[in-house]
């Protein structure tokens, strides 16, 4: 008889959460959704949300990372496709989000009130299950504005553009239902720096009359190379030639592939369900959007709508975080208690839980500015969209790094293994952070843009001060940052880190002062602006005492 006794039940630990609504579990959410009037996108959110939280559907989001894209540059016979072959779960999580019209919402009904937001609200959904599939949703919907103002081109791909089908046929556009369009600006040489641009566009015919051009060169990242189309910056005929803007479709007019070469897929971090990619150009064809030698400004509008996508896509990582440590520290015992009893564990989650609001409200508030500046002249919402975009990039996409690893650190060992969904959240936070700008060139933004546009610092002091009236932390940071601000011109670039730091931080307190509970908005004031940086540290490095940390987590995921 053995003596051994090798026991197999496993107790005390507990799957990730799943099968539960997106929507229906965050008040906080639901009540921007109210405070914005968007009734008539609440059933079809609400749908989303419960299929969003289907454990079928977190299943989905783990097979696309795990089965990554593969690259299949040449076909049985030696002919070059550069064809990207990707999981069924891609394509599943993808048409999923095209189906519900979240690529085209925005620009459907001009008329529509709210329209930013429900869309803002699905996308947030979308990004607490999987964020690879967010890429090309986003490059194609920050393209329509731009393609909508090429009369030609819009009559073409318009209604492709705005449809709701999802077509993954690798096929020319004249054939597809719907159409994805990728961009493609960073060059070896240059990073960041898209004026060191070394490709080259010379027109078909001596004149450039028939808007074509020939195009030669090199890309250092080609995000979602499957897609139909990418906007493609270029010099314009000679290495010191202005620069274009230019739409490069994957396949030609005549039915053969375009000469866009995929030279490799890269092998990133996070952000594994996607494919980027780096490609070479051999007499590829193009078409000049814009005007020439405004190449720059072109694909940087197209990448400020981007940004706004980097911004709720790393609020909705700081959901999916909190949402798994919380329903986990619910459940999981130690030293006697469910770990979410346990005071220090309770100010981690609080402290969690406070920034995930702030991040929710400060995104919503950025979809509204887009939607009243496309509506008319607009001050203060031109000064949201055009500062307040680059600070919040900087800024919720810093916390998103940070606190996906507070989040990971929650599970102990079982999160830090690739299996685990806060792993894949902490490796897939850096990329918004460096995507479309780092962390630097945002702030340089900021400095730039109120360099260029002066009422507009003075419009958000004006809107933030309507919200320290009655509260004095708020006054009292307002007037610290105003100081910050006089500093010679030659100093301001040193501090930009802490000026949009503060900045973003004293528009979050505003907006929670406003829209929030008063014990949300409180404990974010007393732990964000009480220090002269405007951060206490490592997260849970707060004094609760005066806090009501019961409120804060019930609110934050109710039970």
């Amino acid at each position: 008889m053995s003596t051994t006794n090798a026991r197999t039940d496993i107790s005390n630990q507990f799957p990730d959460w799943t099968d539960y609504n997106l929507l229906a579990t965050d008040p906080a959410l639901q009540a921007s959704l109210a405070h914005a009037g968007v009734d008539w996108a609440e059933p079809m959110l609400k749908v989303y949300a419960q299929q969003l939280g289907h454990a079928q559907t977190f299943e989905l989001a783990g097979l696309a990372n795990r089965h990554t894209p593969e690259l299949h540059s040449f076909d049985t016979r030696g002919q070059r496709i550069s064809s990207v072959e990707f999981h069924p779960a891609w394509h599943a999580l993808l048409g999923m989000y095209r189906e519900r019209g979240l690529v085209s919402l925005p620009f459907e009904n001009p008329a529509q009130k709210g329209r930013w937001t429900a869309w803002a609200a699905g996308f947030y959904l979308h990004g607490q299950i999987e964020q690879g599939t967010l890429c090309p949703a986003t490059m194609t919907q920050a393209s329509i504005p731009l393609i909508a103002r090429e009369p030609a081109l819009w009559a073409a791909l318009g209604g492709k553009l705005m449809s709701h089908a999802y077509d993954a046929r690798d096929v020319p556009i004249t054939e597809k239902a719907s159409l994805w369009i990728g961009m493609g600006m960073t060059e070896r040489q240059g990073g960041s720096d898209v004026r060191a641009n070394t490709t080259l566009a010379v027109p078909l015919d001596a004149g450039g009359r028939c808007g074509a051009y020939r195009i030669n060169g090199h890309k250092w990242f080609y995000s979602a190379p499957m897609s139909d189309a990418h906007l493609v910056v270029a010099r314009l005929s000679q290495e010191d030639g202005p620069l274009g803007c230019f739409f490069v479709p994957r396949w030609r007019d005549d039915g053969k592939l375009n000469a866009v070469h995929v030279q490799r897929l890269k092998d990133k971090v996070g952000n594994r369900s996607n494919s980027s990619s780096e490609v070479e150009f051999v007499d590829a064809i193009g078409t000049l959007i814009g005007e020439e030698g405004r190449g720059i400004p072109t694909i940087i509008e197209m990448a400020t709508y981007t940004r706004l996508n980097c911004v709720l896509g790393s609020a909705a990582m700081l959901r999916s975080a909190l949402v798994q440590a919380l329903a986990y520290t619910r459940r999981r015992s130690a030293f006697g208690k469910h770990l979410a009893e346990q005071p220090l564990m309770r100010s981690v989650l609080a402290d969690l839980a406070l920034e995930s609001e702030a991040a929710l409200a400060l995104s919503m508030r950025l979809a509204q500015a887009y939607e009243d500046e496309d509506a008319g002249s607009d001050p203060l919402a031109r000064a949201w969209k055009r500062v307040m975009t680059p600070a919040a990039k900087f800024w919720v996409c810093k916390r998103g790094v940070e606190l996906s690893g507070e989040a990971m650190e929650v599970f102990g060992g079982n999160g830090y293994v690739n299996e685990s969904l806060v792993a894949r959240l902490f490796r897939e936070a850096p990329v918004n952070s460096i995507w479309e700008g780092s962390g630097n060139v945002m702030c340089l933004d900021v400095l730039r843009a109120l360099s260029r546009e002066r009422d507009a610092l003075e419009q958000l002091y004006a809107d933030f001060s309507n919200a320290a009236l009655d509260e004095p932390r708020i006054a009292k940071a307002l007037r610290e940052l105003h100081a910050l601000f006089t500093a010679p011109p030659d100093q301001l670039e040193g501090i930009a880190r802490l000026l949009v730091q503060r900045l973003v931080l004293i528009a979050q307190a505003c907006l929670l002062k406003r829209h929030a509970p008063a014990f949300v908005a409180d404990a974010f004031i007393a732990t964000r602006l009480a220090s002269p940086t405007g951060i206490n540290g490592v997260v849970g490095a707060i004094d609760v005492r005066g806090l009501d940390v019961d409120a804060i987590l019930e609110r934050a995921l109710p039970q």
